[in-house]
């Protein structure tokens, strides 16, 4: 029966080394492997019986002149190779199954480790080194699993041979059994010397693939730059080193497939002199000296097989070894629990008159069942605050006080980053969140409230429209607060449970309609006749994109929103792919937005655009921006300046600018950062 794939769930593969992950893709499926073994056996086997049946045709018939022994036994004959024919396709068959198989439950449960460890990947792995692994690593690693098959049959069939031999003359059993181990120890030095070779030309083959993939992300910078020889002329280099370390690989090989013809025909050659002299002495008759080389010239077939398997195992052995680094890779610790432990404690009593608030359980309905009590968290998980709270991070000393913009700007780039991380706790931290340890805070929880947007975030391929939504469909795609409760509790919460009633402001879907926005929704035609959701969906996307100044890049698309993106959305320019995902940020709408260097691939116009409106889109709700641009900064409530790791000094960027003589350095752009103002916009503010 061939393998449902792809698999529902694939297992938990065993990591503690290349030989048992091959072990557990054996073990994943007993049976299909275990017919594999009898079909491979039995075929191997029956490669050994046509000599025997013809060595009693010759005996029986030939030589005796019995016309009917010989057609019994020419019978005989044509029947076992049909058997054998049909052995062949089921061992074939079978291993094939096995092979797509293994080759997709590594596959699946590498997807699964990739989606686990997201941003990890890319720190610990480079792009080309995961797509050669993926891709003929995993193929490598499945071919392995021809053993259990002809490999077993092989030397099966080896010992039954000799056996047989052994039956007609114990010298020629002998030399057969002498005869493997002698090869062995030929070929068992140029395996080493091959496993040697694969392993730094597989490493080598991902370097180079990488190198590659960056080139072409770049082209279009490298073009601008007349960066494009330069780079051309390092991977010729690189590639030539790669094609040499390929010889060296095929060079091992060749010598190993040439001596896996040479020596069993060397071999054959001795057995079947041997034979002949015997026959000459009268010591085996000429049908045993028949069976005799047919025997042996079956044992090419599986002492072939023993050393193809040999060559499998060991670029196996390697590809696995690749393959396991990957699925040991673990996410960073984030601290803390990471699943939700059940409805959030009970919090202080609304008001009367109030709105129910989002962390509240819905009320009895009247004759309906008694309400569920929510289950007791377990010892040190905490509830995420009810309504929007501080951020406090006592590493850097910064507070971020709730529903408000403000800037950080950081000497150094990699501490903004470390911050972000501990702010969204992708790393451990003591940083709070309304007074509550954000590590003791489930992560899922975490995740849905608290969003970390890099200028450079991944995008994936589809329509403008599924990228902005973030891969939700429908017809409501895209509003994240649908079931957020009573009109007005919809502060932006991604698990729609925001903050209190009235905790709307600046929500992007209220800008949609506005005079000036004139995005092209789609191609071919208006939408005016679709479903009101569909509209609103739209009205809401236009927004999110007027506030990243991004209506222009779906106005030059040909479809509009409905114009496909390949991946990373490498037909728009570096400016156009950063104002989407900013886009894209604010239309996830979540509690506390953190944005690092949002504008650092736009020109300056487009800069106080974004500046502007991202404040309008976002007031009312924690935004947190870690960039150097004083044109952001100028925006923002409070700006903080951290250098050496620790927020020095704090306030509006006026104020910063009066003081702080390293804010002004470090934010000035042009001439003295002394004569910038907020309000001047592109050409920087003179105050």
């Amino acid at each position: 029966m061939p393998p449902q794939i792809p698999h529902p769930d694939p297992g938990v593969p065993d990591t503690r080394g290349p030989l048992r992950y091959i072990w557990w893709l054996v073990r994943c499926q007993p049976w299909r492997v275990l017919r594999g073994s009898l079909f491979g056996t039995a075929w191997m086997i029956g490669l050994s019986v046509r000599p025997y049946l013809i060595s009693r045709a010759v005996d029986d018939g030939l030589r005796a002149g019995d016309d009917a022994a010989l057609l019994l036994w020419v019978a005989a004959i044509v029947l076992a190779g049909a058997l054998l024919a049909w052995l062949g396709i089921m061992r074939h068959r079978t291993m094939t199954f096995i092979r797509e198989d293994a080759t997709a439950r590594s596959a699946a449960v590498l997807l699964r480790q990739l989606a686990r460890i997201g941003a990890v990947l890319p720190r610990r792995l480079a792009a080309g080194e995961v797509a050669t692994v993926g891709g003929s690593d995993i193929s490598h690693t499945s071919q392995v699993l021809t053993l259990t098959g002809p490999g077993v049959g092989a030397v099966v069939a080896y010992a039954v041979i000799a056996v047989v031999l052994w039956s007609v003359s114990p010298l020629l059993a002998v030399c057969v059994l002498l005869g493997v181990p002698a090869i062995a120890l030929v070929v068992g030095p140029l395996l080493r010397r091959l496993e040697r070779a694969e392993s730094v030309y597989r490493q080598q083959q991902g370097e180079l693939t990488t190198q590659a993939g960056d080139i072409v992300a770049g082209l279009r910078v490298l073009a601008g730059v007349g960066g494009r020889g330069l780079f051309a002329r390092r991977y010729a280099s690189r590639s030539r080193g790669l094609l040499a370390e390929g010889y060296r690989v095929g060079a091992v090989n060749s010598w190993i497939d040439a001596l896996a013809v040479a020596i069993p025909g060397l071999f054959l050659a001795a057995v079947v002199w041997l034979a002949a002299r015997m026959a000459v002495t009268g010591d085996i008759t000429i049908g045993q000296l028949v069976a005799v080389y047919g025997y042996v010239a079956t044992l090419i077939v599986p002492v072939w097989f023993l050393l193809e398997g040999s060559y499998q195992l060991i670029r196996g052995r390697v590809t696995a070894g690749r393959i396991v680094a990957l699925l040991t890779l673990v996410p960073d610790d984030a601290g803390g629990p990471r699943e939700s432990a059940g409805p959030r404690e009970s919090v202080e009593p609304r008001r009367a008159g109030e709105a129910r608030r989002a962390d509240e359980p819905a009320a009895r309905p009247e004759g309906g069942p008694p309400a569920t009590v929510p289950p007791v968290r377990p010892p040190g998980i905490r509830a995420a605050p009810g309504r929007p709270g501080d951020l406090h991070d006592p590493a850097t000393g910064l507070t971020v006080p709730a529903g408000r913009l403000v800037g950080v700007a950081a000497t150094d780039p990699g501490e903004a980053d470390a911050l972000a991380d501990r702010l969204g706790r992708y790393v451990p931290g003591d940083v709070t969140w309304g007074g509550v340890p954000l590590a003791a805070i489930p992560l899922d929880d975490v995740r849905a409230r608290i969003l970390v947007a890099d200028h450079d975030s991944y995008l994936f391929a589809g329509t403008l429209r599924d990228v902005l939504r973030g891969g939700r469909v429908g017809p409501r795609a895209g509003r994240l607060d649908d079931q957020a409760g009573p009109a007005g509790d919809r502060g932006g919460r991604l698990d729609d449970q925001a903050g209190p009633a009235g905790d709307r402001g600046g929500r992007l879907g209220g800008r949609a309609g506005g005079a000036g926005d004139r995005v092209r929704l789609g191609g071919g035609g208006g939408r005016g006749d679709e479903h009101p959701a569909h509209a609103d969906d739209d009205a809401r996307l236009t927004a999110g994109l007027r506030a990243a100044s991004a209506e222009e890049v779906v106005d030059a698309l040909p479809d509009g929103l409905d114009t496909p993106l390949g991946t990373r959305a490498r037909t728009l320019s570096g400016g156009q792919r950063q104002r989407v995902r900013l886009a894209r940020a604010l239309l996830a709408e979540p509690e506390v937005l953190i944005l690092i260097d949002p504008t650092s691939a736009v020109d300056a116009h487009t800069e106080a655009r974004i500046a502007e409106r991202l404040r309008a889109a976002r007031a009312g709700r924690t935004t947190i921006l870690l960039t150097t641009s004083p044109l952001l900064l100028g925006h923002a409530d409070t700006v903080a300046h951290l250098r050496a790791g620790r927020i020095v000094a704090t306030g509006t960027h006026a104020e910063l600018l009066d003081r702080d003589r390293g804010y002004r350095a470090l934010v000035a752009r042009d001439g003295d950062a002394a004569d910038l103002d907020p309000s001047a916009g592109v050409e920087g503010v003179l105050r």
